[in-house]
């Protein structure tokens, strides 16, 4: 299953007890397609509360065969319209969404224009120009094969925190600085750590060389703070 959502509705994909989730609501109408057996919905990872998805991915098992085309046009009828189907197709049973996942690309908008209190859900309203050519130069020493603990919320740390970013790409545009990242990878908050950071380069609080000083400590309190979740995306997952 290939979906989006507006993640300013919704505390997370993942299921939270009395709280309105992605996970949640898609599972509840599943689960009444499939005859009320139970479906679990397996996506590729899990978003945090306020960040939305453009192409977020995920499977499920039915009891029954299905024509995926009609659950895919029952479930845009049911839902309330913050979640949208975009396609579902049919796997080899050993797929994974989550462990067979290739690369992730996220996508992060800071507005560094007026104050747009339409966008305010969508993209960090920081409403003050950034040297776009020094954050550039930061992101980098960010490329390849790393150990990105530093960028890693604390309690979030894995005995593994090694990812490897492919590409970093950042370009103004209508006032709008779109940050791209593709890794094989990424650990909770890394992306949002990283704009942050990438954030105090662009304010001249911190010279582009910083971040490799910041990346090889190995430790949270080293990189900057943490970019608000309105901003970011998970814009494709590749398999």
């Amino acid at each position: 299953m290939t979906f989006s959502y507006n993640g300013s509705k919704f505390h997370g994909y993942q299921i939270q007890n009395g709280l309105r989730t992605v996970q949640a609501e898609i599972e509840e109408l599943l689960t009444k397609l499939n005859g009320m057996k139970k479906v679990k919905l397996i996506a590729s990872g899990r978003t945090d509360a306020l960040v939305h998805a453009y192409n977020q991915k995920a499977h499920f098992d039915f009891a029954k065969e299905i024509n995926a085309e009609k659950v895919r046009k029952s479930l845009n009828k049911l839902l309330k319209g913050d979640i949208y189907i975009k396609s579902i197709e049919s796997v080899n049973e050993k797929f994974s969404a989550r462990h067979d996942v290739k690369e992730k690309t996220y996508e992060y908008k800071i507005n560094v224009g007026e104050y747009n209190p339409i966008e305010a859900d969508y993209a960090y309203q920081y409403c003050k120009q950034l040297n776009v050519s020094k954050m550039i130069d930061a992101s980098k020493y960010l490329l390849g094969e790393h150990d990105f603990s530093s960028f890693v919320k604390k309690d979030s740390l894995k005995e593994d925190n090694i990812r490897n970013i492919y590409k970093i790409n950042i370009c103004l545009k209508d006032d709008i600085i779109l940050i791209n990242i593709t890794g094989n990878g990424f650990l909770r908050y890394m992306v949002r750590n990283i704009v942050g950071t990438l954030i105090a380069v662009g304010e001249n609080k911190l010279e582009p060389i910083k971040v490799k000083e910041i990346l090889e400590k190995k430790d949270r309190i080293y990189a900057k703070k943490t970019a608000p979740a309105c901003g970011l995306y998970l814009k494709e997952v590749r398999y």
